[in-house]
């Protein structure tokens, strides 16, 4: 096994296994504030929020995790389409790097500088921040990467060749969680406009990390039957 295919094999099969583990840990952080909030909810300016921490903030290291090895996956898929679709992959793979710039400076500026910046009663400013605002820079970020993080969907779709039916059911995965992500946004948007709160991102980030755990787990078996015609 060279080291391409030993890369590929391993970027797919962690994307899947990470982006799992982080939506269970995501699911035990209940929302306190926005449009999914159960009951019991805070207000701005959200400062009475320490009590959260770590249980709210334990999925975004993961979430890092999940983001860096998904940028591992979209190369890995770069390295394996054919050379007359490469302009396309190379596309998503731009996009994929933008994704994660974005997503891991969101996620680690939440969970290294609210938590003590709570404590410490530094405070001035914080509600722009913090991510019980629904209305906040840290909702808007997320948003922005998942979108990013679905248009690379489409490019990779757009690039994955259809020899086999693998291949293909890669390709229609991708091209759906595409679509998914992009009628949720205009749906949400005509009916909310720009005050759909946490709505776009719950779904949005929903659909993407869905699509990474399915085509995470065919695409490792892709390389898996490369690296054995290897």
């Amino acid at each position: 096994m060279n080291t391409t295919n030993k890369f590929s094999y391993t970027s797919a099969l962690l994307t899947a296994i990470i982006t799992t583990i982080t939506f269970i840990v995501a699911m035990f952080a209940i929302p306190i504030s926005g449009a999914n909030c159960p009951g019991s909810c805070v207000d701005y300016p959200y400062m009475n929020t320490f009590g959260q921490y770590p249980r709210d903030f334990l999925w975004m290291p993961l979430a890092i995790l999940l983001i860096l090895s998904y940028a591992g996956l979209m190369l890995s898929i770069h390295a394996y389409v054919p050379e007359n679709k490469k302009i396309l992959s190379q596309a998503g793979l731009l996009l994929a790097l933008m994704t994660a710039t974005i997503l891991v400076t969101d996620y680690f500026i939440q969970f290294s500088v609210i938590p003590m910046s709570l404590l410490y009663g530094e405070t001035e400013g914080l509600a722009m921040l913090i991510q019980y605002n629904p209305h906040g820079i840290f909702l808007a970020l997320e948003e922005l990467g998942y979108i990013l993080m679905s248009l690379s969907f489409l490019f990779m779709a757009l690039a994955m060749p259809h020899r086999n039916r693998l291949e293909t059911t890669i390709r229609r995965i991708f091209f759906a969680g595409f679509g998914l992500s992009i009628i949720s946004l205009i749906g949400i948007t005509l009916i909310f406009g720009l005050a759909r709160d946490d709505r776009l991102e719950v779904i949005i980030l929903s659909i993407d990390w869905f699509v990474l755990i399915i085509n995470g787990f065919l695409l490792g078996r892709l390389f898996k039957n490369q690296n054995s015609k290897a």
